[in-house]
């Protein structure tokens, strides 16, 4: 598009979310950093951004909270004057075997990571479907296609994330808005690096690649299907996993 594009990415603080926000990050745009906590980290992905040339916005609110993220998305789109790009990265784990997983844990995975995509879907439709125009990018994962024993609440969420974006795409594709997901694999990240040893090798062993992705392999799957050379690609889901799951 020849306008200036307004980027919305939540989680975006650090790790992958981290990685996304400043594959945006070029002079004529503007990129959204979500975070619920950790302003300093927020803050420090913001200066990177306008270090590429970006105009960076922080914006906390939890995207499970409905009058929270409605708030935020009408201050930015009243602020900024549109919505091109919206990519969908907050989540959490509580990871625990079936037998002991608490409701409250199954609740709060699910609100974070599912509910949390389908309020910030929701809200972005408003400017989407007034200018005619939109990219939005559902980060799932390979555990919502593969199952993952203690993850039954984190697997659901990310399966749930699939078939809200296949059937999301559907509805408004005659008004020029994609809705495609990104599913990495085991991603070198806070979480990996904590690994033991022998966990990290029997990870590996699980990956016809041999290694773990980078968060900045996954940024450029997403860059790529909010570009305009995406423009016909719309309900997909884009797996980076290095083999881990091919589907």
């Amino acid at each position: 598009m020849a306008q200036a594009k307004v980027v919305v990415v939540t989680g975006a603080s650090r790790g992958i979310g981290r990685a996304v926000a400043l594959a945006f990050a070029e002079p004529g745009t503007t990129v959204v950093v979500n975070y619920r906590s950790g302003r300093e980290a927020a803050e420090e992905t913001g200066r990177a951004i306008t270090e590429r040339g970006a105009q960076a916005v922080l914006s906390p609110f939890d995207v499970a909270d409905p009058e929270a993220v409605k708030a935020a998305f009408k201050n930015l789109t009243d602020t900024l004057g549109r919505l091109d790009v919206l990519v969908n990265n907050a989540g959490i784990t509580r990871d625990n075997i079936f037998p002991r997983l608490k409701e409250s844990d199954w609740d709060e995975v699910l609100n974070v990571n599912l509910k949390g995509v389908f309020l910030c879907c929701q809200a972005a439709m408003r400017p989407m479907l007034k200018q005619r125009y939109g990219r939005i990018i559902n980060i799932t994962s390979v555990v919502g296609f593969t199952g993952n024993a203690g993850q039954c609440n984190y697997a659901a969420a990310k399966a749930g994330i699939v078939g809200l974006t296949r059937s999301l795409a559907r509805e408004v594709v005659s008004r020029n808005i994609t809705v495609n997901a990104v599913a990495p694999g085991y991603i070198e990240t806070e979480m990996t690096q904590a690994l033991g040893e022998e966990a990290r090798q029997a990870l590996l062993s699980q990956i016809p690649a041999g290694r773990t992705g980078s968060p900045e392999e996954v940024a450029a799957a997403v860059r790529f299907l909010a570009s305009d050379a995406a423009g016909y690609i719309t309900g997909q889901v884009l797996h980076v996993n290095g083999g881990m799951f091919m589907g």
